[in-house]
């Protein structure tokens, strides 16, 4: 295309006083003749979903919060893989860090949740419920000063129980209590995010 033009009535703009075209468009024939990318396979747009949902099955998050008889502040890494056994339920392993005044905390947890269905399809959060083994690495010291040392630790074994809501973009908050492993947090307020 080539176009002809002359100064408008506005500053700045040009008004179009000639227009030709320099080269024929291609046919039909010609287009059907190989310039145009041939459609994708049927098998590959399958395995591309097949990626698409495997990858979707594992993934990382981050969590922080708090922890309330003794009082710690926390933090964490987890990862969620599933569903498994079912479209609902989830395997979340995670991993807590925890340090108070008096308390120093490591805690691996190997939870499994269960998510309810949404309320409605707009609806952004569904609720879930978890239970699992907790496996808790606890100091207890009033020294005045941190000396971390894994030979410091008391190990207990105990049970959480949990509650939340998570969002369709990753995000969750839950409250989680242990059972049989005092001396571990009684209750813990949680809110973390899934990559």
């Amino acid at each position: 295309m080539r176009v002809e033009s002359r100064p408008g009535a506005e500053t700045g703009t040009r008004l179009a006083t000639r227009v030709t075209t320099l080269e024929a468009a291609p046919s039909t024939q010609q287009r059907a003749a190989g310039t145009e990318a041939a459609p994708i396979p049927e098998s590959v747009r399958n395995v591309e979903s097949d990626i698409r949902r495997e990858a979707r099955r594992w993934r990382l998050g981050v969590r922080a919060g708090a922890a309330f008889d003794p009082e710690l502040f926390m933090f964490g890494v987890h990862s969620q893989m599933g569903p498994i056994f079912s479209s609902r339920v989830f395997f979340r392993p995670n991993a807590e860090f925890a340090f108070g005044e008096v308390t120093d905390l490591i805690a691996l947890n190997l939870e499994g949740v269960y998510r309810f269905p949404r309320s409605a399809e707009r609806s952004n959060w569904s609720p879930y419920v978890g239970a699992g083994p907790a496996l808790t690495f606890i100091h207890q010291s009033f020294e005045a000063g941190r000396n971390i040392d894994f030979g410091n630790f008391d190990f207990d074994a105990g049970f959480n129980i949990l509650l939340g809501m998570q969002s369709r973009r990753g995000t969750f908050v839950e409250a989680k209590t242990s059972l049989w492993s005092r001396p571990a947090p009684v209750f813990r307020l949680i809110v973390g995010y899934n990559f």
